[in-house]
């Protein structure tokens, strides 16, 4: 059985291209659904593998009632030898459908996520990062025994050593951070209120669904618009809701039909957030090079022009060939201001202004304005 959820058609794989199990949920267990996908087919997965929780009966409250927590029999291994063959089994399994250039995310709490990041460096991926999720809002610890648990693990690693081309937006995620390095501790809420999926009966349909906050974070850091999304616990569907909201493609795999039907209501009402809305800020590095001396062919600048530093103390004119003469001085936009200061490197683009009607504004501008029109 093989549950279909429509895909926007702002994808950029025609529905002619797009193969059948795309933007599905495949039913059953993730080890022999994930055999039939193609190598190599996906960019990114997250994984929320079951934690094999150890509890060890019971927990109640002060006023005797009863936590729900997380006794389903998915959770339940008989031993740390079997979770640790069931781990290697599906992380085996997705490296073998993760393109060279893919990130895989596993998230876990102190229970299993050890043993799972051994494994992973057993099997040869590449730890890029642990980030911790902390919780604003986790469940108090009831019997006064042990620390709040409030934080989980993720793992964030590469299919290997030598992989290289893997999906970071680090500029997007600095922006989305108020102009900050975005850190390897995210401060985020729990799943509660309109966001948590509740039955007719009024509970949890799952114990463990993750927010969406997260979700948005890990794809918006890790993947484009138009990646592949892999999910093989795919739950109530967090993964594949927010792979739809960001124009990004998914596939999850789960075994449970309630689990399934409440994952597709929720993925068919999502509405894709417009593709010109999905353009994030990309870095310097990863833009379209463009000389100094298109500036000129433009006719943005004038052979002639005098440029300036920020304060207009010192002064460079422009040469036909693109190039700066400030007394003694030679060279491209970078050596000379380099020369002008005494410094060993600098970045003309932004050192180096012009006049703009009495105004001084860095020639990077105008590098932009080409940019934009390409």
């Amino acid at each position: 059985m093989r549950s279909l959820v429509s895909s926007p058609s702002q994808f950029d794989i025609s529905s002619a291209e797009q193969p059948d199990w795309l933007d599905t949920i495949l039913k059953g267990d993730c080890i022999s659904q994930l055999e039939k996908l193609p190598k190599h087919s996906v960019d990114a997965i997250f994984a929320d593998p079951p934690y094999n929780l150890q509890l060890g009966g019971g927990l109640t409250r002060p006023d005797q009632s009863e936590v729900d927590g997380v006794t389903n029999d998915w959770d339940q291994f008989e031993s740390f030898q079997a979770y640790d063959a069931f781990t290697r089994a599906w992380l085996l399994a997705c490296k073998r459908v993760l393109k060279p250039t893919g990130t895989v995310w596993v998230i876990g709490s102190y229970h299993n996520i050890f043993r799972v990041g051994a494994i992973m460096q057993d099997l040869g991926f590449w730890m890029l990062n642990d980030v911790v999720w902390l919780k604003t809002n986790p469940m108090p610890n009831f019997r006064g025994k042990r620390f709040t648990n409030a934080h989980e693990t993720m793992i964030w690693a590469s299919r290997d050593k030598d992989a290289k081309g893997y999906t970071f937006n680090y500029e997007a995620l600095k922006v989305m951070n108020d102009d900050t390095q975005m850190r390897s501790d995210w401060t985020l809420p729990i799943c509660t209120g309109h966001e948590r999926l509740k039955g007719d009966d009024g509970k949890k349909v799952h114990p463990t669904q993750k927010p969406e906050s997260l979700l948005y974070r890990v794809l918006l850091s890790s993947t484009n618009p138009g990646d592949v999304v892999l999910d093989p616990f795919f739950g109530t569907g967090t993964t594949g809701a927010v792979a739809k909201k960001l124009g990004r493609h998914f596939v999850g795999v789960e075994r449970d039909s309630d689990y399934i039907k409440a994952a597709n209501a929720r993925i068919d009402a999502v509405v894709p957030i417009d593709l010109s809305s999905l353009q994030t800020t990309q870095s310097k590095r990863a833009a379209p090079r463009i000389p100094f001396g298109r500036l000129l062919e433009n006719g943005m600048l004038q052979p002639g022009a005098v440029l300036t530093d920020k304060k207009g103390k010192l002064f460079a004119m422009v040469r036909a060939d693109g190039s700066l003469v400030s007394g003694a001085h030679t060279g491209s936009i970078h050596k000379v201001g380099a020369g002008v200061q005494g410094l060993e490197a600098c970045n003309g683009w932004t050192y180096w202004h012009f006049d703009n009607n009495g105004t001084r504004e860095p020639i990077d501008a105008l590098r932009q304005i080409i940019r934009d029109a390409a």
